[in-house]
C-alpha cells in the first residue's frame, strides 16, 4: 500500500468503499468557492475520476474562497479547472482528471459521462438547465448554492442550500425550490451585499454537505435511501436543518416533471447498481 492509498481511517464506509470511490466518475460544474472545496474533499476521500467544467480564470476577487488558488494564479490568469486539477493530483497523483474551460452546456459529454454531477452554478435558470440535463442522462445531481441579503442597515443574512435530485425521484420543481416565479426573475439578486457575494466558510460548509450526501448515496455507510434531500444552512445561526418547505407540499413519489416519451430519468435508479456493472 502506498502512502496515498491508505484509507484505513474511513474503513467504516464499507469493505468495498475504496474500490467504489476509485472507480466512480464525478462531474463538477463550476470550480469556484463551492466547486473547489468539493474537488478537494473528493480527492481526499479517494475518488478516482473527475470531470471539471468552468470557463473562468482566477481573479483577485476569487482569492477569498477558491481552494488551491494563489496570488501567483491571479497574476498568471490560471484557469480554475487547472487549479483544481493541480489540487486533485497533488493529493491523488493517480486520479484521472478530464476538464473543459467552457460552460457545462458546451461540454455536456463530460456531464453525460459522469456517475454523479455536482452543480455549483449561479441562478435559478442555470440550476433548471443543469437538472434537465441530469435527468435526461439519468445522473444524480447534487446542487449547492448560497445567498447573502441585506436585512437591515449594515446587517446581512447568510443562507444556503444543498439539494439532492435523483433520477425518477422528486426534482427541484417538485420540492418548490424552482418555481415559475423565481425562474422569471433576474438570476442573482444580491442587493446591497454586492455582486455574487461569497465567503469561504459558507462555501466550505455547503460543499461538505454535498460530499456527505454523495458518500451516503455511494457507500453502505447508512442503509437509508432517501428519495431526495434538501438541507438549508442558516449562516447567521450556524445551523443546518432539513428544509421545512417540502413538508407542507404534496410531493409526488415519482417526479411528474420529467418522463413520458423522452424517458427522462429512471424511477429504479440506484448508483450502486450502476457501479457494480
Amino acid at each position: 500500500m502506498t502512502a496515498d492509498r491508505d484509507f484505513s481511517r474511513q474503513s467504516f464506509l464499507g469493505p468495498a468503499a475504496e474500490q467504489l470511490l476509485a472507480n466512480v466518475r464525478v462531474a463538477i460544474a463550476g470550480l469556484g468557492g463551492g466547486g473547489s472545496h468539493i474537488a478537494q474533499q473528493l480527492a481526499h476521500a479517494g475518488v478516482g475520476h473527475f470531470r471539471l467544467i468552468d470557463p473562468d480564470a482566477m481573479e483577485a476577487s476569487n482569492l477569498n474562497r477558491l481552494v488551491g488558488g494563489t496570488e501567483s494564479d491571479i497574476v498568471a490568469g490560471t484557469k480554475k479547472i487547472d487549479i483544481a486539477t493541480r489540487l486533485i493530483r497533488g493529493i491523488r497523483p493517480w486520479a484521472e482528471v478530464l476538464s473543459a474551460d467552457t460552460t457545462w452546456q458546451e461540454s455536456d459529454h463530460l456531464i453525460r459521462d459522469a456517475h454523479v454531477i455536482f452543480g455549483c452554478v449561479d441562478g435559478y435558470q442555470q440550476r433548471d438547465y443543469l437538472e434537465r440535463a441530469a435527468r435526461r442522462f439519468a445522473v444524480p445531481l447534487i446542487d449547492i448554492g448560497m445567498d447573502i441579503t441585506q436585512v437591515a442597515d449594515g446587517h446581512f443574512a447568510v443562507a444556503g442550500q444543498m439539494i439532492v435530485s435523483l433520477p425518477g425521484q422528486p426534482c427541484m420543481h417538485c420540492l418548490g425550490f424552482l418555481t415559475p416565479e423565481n425562474l422569471a426573475i433576474e438570476e442573482n439578486r444580491y442587493g446591497a451585499a454586492g455582486v455574487n457575494p461569497q465567503v469561504v466558510w459558507t462555501n466550505g460548509t455547503l460543499a461538505s454537505l454535498a460530499v456527505g450526501a454523495f458518500m451516503k448515496m455511494l457507500t453502505p455507510w447508512l442503509p437509508a435511501r432517501e428519495p431526495y434531500s434538501w438541507l438549508e444552512l442558516d449562516g447567521n445561526q450556524q445551523t443546518v436543518t432539513p428544509s421545512q418547505r417540502p413538508q407542507y407540499m404534496n410531493i409526488a413519489g415519482v417526479c411528474p416533471h420529467y418522463g413520458g416519451q423522452d424517458a427522462l430519468g429512471d424511477p429504479q435508479f440506484d448508483i450502486r447498481k450502476v457501479l457494480a456493472t
